[in-house]
């Protein structure tokens, strides 16, 4: 049997797993019940479990047995795989019948996929331990919506899970859009933005809404900022450098009469390159603080750094992509144009260790990928019949790079460099 054939005999468990996580979504970086369901799915596998001390991770190591190749090649290669277990704080309308049974929480970014993919890859690799050439580590991650769980992991030392720095580390992400059900989407270098926010605070001295004069009202300066920074994203970047300021909450007074003592306002911004990340962590500040000299008021700004661009090695998207056309054929296969807008602490992994963040469509059949509500909305959904595809997929992404890892450290120790001292 091939492994996706391996994979989809699992498929009922696989989607029991992934119910049972959904109706029991939790948030953040402790996900207690969501680490019992992980490692009690785990429970009797060859693999070494770790736990988190600051986040309820999952951390499980498994070693191949292949046997060795020839010459002294060192150490065995290691391979990362990620899924990540949080939800998201969104009160469920999908009306499924496996529904959140919490309210105000809900796994609206698919990653009870995620987890159920990565514990069916534990399975599945368990069973082919002679055919690995090296160590996977399966990295169950909290907090990757918005808590930095990822740099967590990584403090705590996930990338040397195995004895050694992971030499490839892999990430499925499902979509409730954007291409049909079972199409995986890849793209060498910018995948995702970068995302950073601004936190803004005017302060003037308030006073009755009849008399400005008397007062320096801080809210026509907050109402100059939002529309000049729009004014700066089409001014000061290139078109084909784009950056996103989205104002999504601004706060000023408690009457229409009262002209308040401050407002405030946050932005999030998403920037597609280095450069075009640092100009605006620079220029924004820069203007804002201009905008309120100008109205005879201070401001305090804070540009928060968040996460950084996630960028797809261009050799590892070469070998992602040869992998998911031998799997599931070319016509499954979707090369990405553009990078998507939004961000994910994976990039963390992937500024340490070559790799690939990759997507995978979950869209149900028939449903128009360009119309169906998309992450993060309370009406997204996300099919269960690709999770063979997601387990099988992270499996031969593992064995496979192992064996090239394998292949060209004996390839090195066979023929090691000539000392050009005695040429």
């Amino acid at each position: 049997m091939s492994t996706l054939d391996d994979a989809r005999t699992m498929a009922a468990d696989l989607t029991e797993l992934r119910e049972a996580l959904h109706r029991e979504p939790e948030i953040g970086l402790h996900l207690p019940r969501t680490q019992e369901k992980v490692i009690a799915a785990l429970d009797g596998l060859p693999l070494e479990i770790s736990t988190g001390t600051d986040t309820t991770s999952v951390t499980a190591v498994l070693r191949g047995t292949a046997p060795a190749g020839t010459g002294d090649s060192g150490p065995a290669p290691v391979v990362l795989l990620r899924g990540d277990m949080d939800g998201l704080p969104v009160q469920e309308a999908t009306g499924l019948p496996f529904s959140s049974q919490v309210d105000g929480a809900m796994h609206a970014c698919g990653h009870d996929l995620h987890t159920s993919m990565l514990v069916g890859s534990a399975h599945l690799l368990s069973a082919q331990r002679d055919r690995l050439a090296g160590d996977v580590v399966f990295m169950f991650q909290p907090g990757e919506e918005g808590w930095d769980g990822a740099g967590v992991m990584i403090r705590e030392g996930i990338l040397d899970a195995a004895g050694r720095r992971a030499d490839a580390a892999y990430a499925l992400h499902v979509f409730a859009g954007l291409a049909p059900g079972g199409h995986v989407l890849t793209r060498p270098g910018t995948y995702l933005s970068a995302s950073d926010e601004l936190h803004v605070t005017v302060v003037g001295s308030g006073g009755h809404g009849s008399t400005p004069d008397r007062s320096r009202d801080p809210v026509p300066a907050v109402a100059e900022m939002v529309t000049a920074l729009q004014t700066m994203v089409t001014r000061r970047f290139s078109i084909f450098d784009p950056v996103v300021v989205t104002v999504g909450l601004l706060q000023a007074g408690t009457k229409a009469n009262v002209i308040p003592d401050t407002a405030t306002f946050q932005a999030t911004v998403r920037t597609f390159s280095e450069a075009a990340r640092d100009t605006m962590m620079l220029e924004a500040p820069r203007l804002l603080k201009g905008i309120a000299a100008a109205h005879g008021l201070e401001v305090d700004v804070k540009y928060v750094d968040q996460y950084p661009i996630t960028s797809n090695d261009v050799a590892e998207t070469a070998f992602v992509t040869d992998t998911v056309i031998d799997l599931f054929g070319d016509e499954r296969h979707v090369a990405m144009d553009s990078p998507v807008a939004g961000s994910e602490d994976f990039s963390r992994v992937l500024a340490e260790v070559p790799g690939n963040f990759i997507g995978l469509s979950a869209v149900a059949g028939g449903a128009d990928p360009q119309t169906v509500p998309f992450n993060h909305s309370p009406k997204a959904t996300y099919d269960s019949s690709v999770l063979p595809d997601g387990v099988a997929l992270y499996a031969e992404l593992a064995t496979r790079r192992l064996a090239a890892l394998r292949s060209q450290a004996d390839l090195t120790s066979s023929h090691p460099a000539r000392n050009p001292a005695t040429n």
